[in-house]
């Protein structure tokens, strides 16, 4: 008797204690001895740090991983971005739309525009613009979408953009392949406007009067008008569904 006391008096002091770690009628087990919000905090200390010092590891790979980094914590979030197109600089704000592997897409009202991280100089947020950082990429999952992904993962995302950025990150190569029959603005060695024609691991390939090929290591911005790759995004739909 005297041990049942004693073991409700202690379950009354863990109470007072962790009342956050108390879950219905059972505990979660505690990750620190710190307060969760100082936990949190360590715990992206850590991580920044760590990261850094892999960075540090593999200088080839380290501006990649950081802008990475950078464009995840602002996702759905408007960023600033300067670039490089050989001897030009090209200043960019936008909504953070996609984070690829090895680029980013950022939107405006009426443009969509991807940059490899290759060109990148700097990005931030913009001047007067809150920096709520942001690492969680939230997608609602119903009864018939889990079904789906538990009987038919591959078709299911690969049919869904925001869950194929949920659950892969795209090459730039990969992510043009969306976007065959529009038309885009390309800045490489020279400024490039035509309609996808094909896209291949190395190089896309568009057509305007004539077809020309460009390698994607000599890619440094891509421009897109939304209204109108919407319109031929339609157009195309409606022509597959007609043959």
């Amino acid at each position: 008797m005297k041990k049942t006391e004693e073991h409700v008096n202690n379950n009354e002091l863990y109470d007072q204690k962790y009342p956050e770690l108390k879950k219905e009628s059972g505990y979660t087990s505690p990750a620190s001895a710190l307060p969760l919000h100082e936990l949190k905090m360590l715990q992206q200390y850590i991580h920044g740090v760590n990261l850094q010092n892999l960075g540090n590891q593999l200088p080839h790979y380290k501006k990649h991983m950081m802008l990475l980094r950078f464009f995840k914590h602002k996702k759905n979030q408007v960023v600033e971005v300067y670039s490089r197109n050989k001897d030009e600089n090209i200043h960019t704000i936008g909504k953070v739309a996609v984070i690829g592997r090895d680029f980013v897409m950022l939107k405006t009202l009426f443009t969509r525009i991807w940059i490899p991280y290759d060109s990148i100089h700097s990005a931030q947020s913009p001047f007067g613009v809150p920096d709520v950082p942001s690492s969680h990429q939230h997608v609602i999952f119903d009864e018939e979408l889990r079904r789906k992904l538990l009987n038919n993962f591959g078709e299911t995302v690969s049919n869904k953009e925001i869950l194929r950025q949920q659950f892969f990150e795209e090459l730039l190569q990969t992510n043009l392949k969306n976007w065959k029959g529009t038309r885009l603005t390309i800045y490489a060695d020279q400024i490039t406007k035509g309609k996808v024609n094909d896209i291949s691991p190395k190089k896309i390939s568009i057509k305007h009067r004539k077809t020309q090929t460009i390698p994607f290591t000599k890619i440094n911005y891509i421009k897109q008008g939304r209204v109108i790759a919407f319109f031929q995004s339609l157009f195309l739909k409606f022509s597959k569904k007609n043959k």
